[in-house]
Parts: C-alpha cells; sequence; structure tokens
C-alpha cells in the first residue's frame, strides 16, 4: 500500500491521516502518431503525480493522489477514432463536483497535473475559485515547469507525440510503445503542415487546430531521437519541482492572506 495513493488505500488508514492536500492528475484518451498508446497522457500524469507525491511524503507532507481522469477536450481530433471527447463545460463540471467532495473530506488544497495540452483549466479555475472554499493550483507539466531544461534534453521536444513524449513513453512504459525487432520507434516524422494565413504559421493568430488536415498521423514532432534517458532525466526535474511545492503547500495555512 502506497499511502499517498488514494485507490491503494482503505478506509481504516484514510479516517486517521489529516490529508492536507490532494493532487488530481488529468490527461486524454486520443491517438499518439502511430507508435504511443491512447493513454499516453494519462499514464503520463500518473507517473509525474505518483512519484511527485510520494517524494512529498517522504518529506513530511501529507498529500493524496486521486484517481487521474483519463478524457479530456478532443474536439481538435474529433476526426480521429476513438478520440474520447469531454467538452470544457463537461470537464468543469466534474472538477466541480471533485471540489465539493474535497471540501466535504476538510481538504483545502488542490493540485491539478495536468498532461493533455487541450485541457484549459485556467479559465475553468477563474469560474470556480469564489465557488469553492479549496484552494486551487495548475501545473500543465509540459509547459512552464519543464521550459528551461527542455532544450537541454531534448533535440526538439515536439508538439505532440514527439520526442519528449516518447521519451517518457520508453522509460514508463515501454511496452506499449510500438517499435520493430531492432528496436526502432514505428512511427513516421511528426510533420505539420502549415495553414494558409502567414499571421497563424508565426503564432501572431491562434486557432483550434484541425489535427486531422495538421497531421499525417496525429503526431507534432518527430519522435526519433527519442531515449529513456532523456524521459528519466526529465522526470527527475518533474519530480524534484513538483514534490518542493507540494511539501510547501502543505505546510502553508489557509487564512485570508493565502498565498500570499
Amino acid at each position: 500500500m502506497r499511502p499517498w495513493i488514494l485507490s491503494e488505500i482503505n478506509y481504516g488508514f484514510v479516517k486517521d491521516c489529516p490529508y492536507e492536500v490532494a493532487v488530481l492528475p488529468t490527461g486524454a484518451t486520443e491517438p499518439h502518431n502511430l507508435h504511443l498508446p491512447y493513454g499516453t497522457d494519462t499514464f503520463q500524469a500518473t507517473e509525474i503525480a505518483s512519484r511527485a507525491c510520494e517524494a512529498a511524503w517522504d518529506l513530511g507532507a501529507r498529500v493524496v493522489m486521486l484517481p487521474p481522469i483519463p478524457y479530456g477536450t478532443e474536439t481538435n481530433q474529433a476526426r480521429f477514432p476513438l478520440s474520447m471527447n469531454l467538452h470544457p463545460s463537461t470537464l468543469q463540471t466534474i472538477l466541480r463536483d471533485l471540489l465539493g467532495s474535497l471540501s466535504n473530506s476538510g481538504i483545502k488544497k488542490l493540485l491539478i497535473l495536468n498532461s493533455h495540452g487541450g485541457n484549459e483549466f485556467k479559465p475553468m479555475l477563474r469560474e470556480l475559485v469564489n465557488q469553492t472554499p479549496c484552494k486551487m493550483f495548475l501545473c500543465d507539466w509540459f509547459r512552464g515547469i519543464s521550459a528551461d531544461v527542455q532544450a537541454d534534453i531534448f533535440d526538439e521536444p515536439g508538439d505532440h507525440a514527439g520526442e519528449m513524449e516518447t521519451a517518457l513513453g520508453l522509460a514508463f512504459f515501454r511496452e506499449f510503445v510500438a517499435t520493430d525487432r531492432d528496436g526502432a520507434i514505428i512511427a513516421d516524422d511528426g510533420a505539420v503542415k502549415s495553414t494558409r494565413f502567414d499571421a497563424v504559421n508565426q503564432g501572431w493568430i491562434s486557432i483550434t487546430r484541425p489535427w486531422h488536415l495538421l497531421t499525417s498521423n496525429t503526431g507534432s514532432g518527430n519522435p526519433h531521437p527519442a531515449r529513456a534517458e532523456k524521459g528519466h532525466k526529465l522526470m527527475e526535474v518533474l519530480v524534484d519541482r513538483i514534490s518542493q511545492f507540494l511539501v510547501e503547500l502543505a505546510a502553508s495555512d489557509v487564512d485570508e492572506q493565502f498565498p500570499f
């Protein structure tokens, strides 16, 4: 039994454990080029969250990892089979209900550990902030918290099923990564098409991208330079940074000036 993972513990333990912080891993169910499993985002979120919670627990923080949400917003990938969509409004309703359960349990602090770019939680947090006593925090691990080290670890991290996600797959769920007999990844090179608008291609204007037109096999970014050791290096950074935050968060009182 790992006492920081809710799905593994029992009421006999929970009723006497004063949990201070909940961590909610969020992922998606969608294709990732030809080689990574549909559960890639959920596997990543679960691995990162469980390891960060373990490290924080070992430092004295009473944190609990909730079961992951394995579905996310898939409107961009709607044309691909079995991309299982939750609209943002549905995801927000789920989050609101879970916040109610946490509040009823006396847990006042929540970290959402998100692994899917289509899950835009910040607008949801802005709407829910005055509807719950639970203080909410968000970590999109593939953005700010790892942005400064990605260039040092990877040739080109990629946007979706590229080198970074493939490296994590090779490191932590290799049995689900498609390779040939020589161990080479079975995937295309993740090339993406440009739109007809220069401002969009430059990033000056944004759109919701129709993935079936943007990509050949849903991949955005070249996965072939990926190596398991690169995934392990990234995980070390993520676990260290997230666990330190969880320790600080667990020790912080929720008062009128929180989080300042």
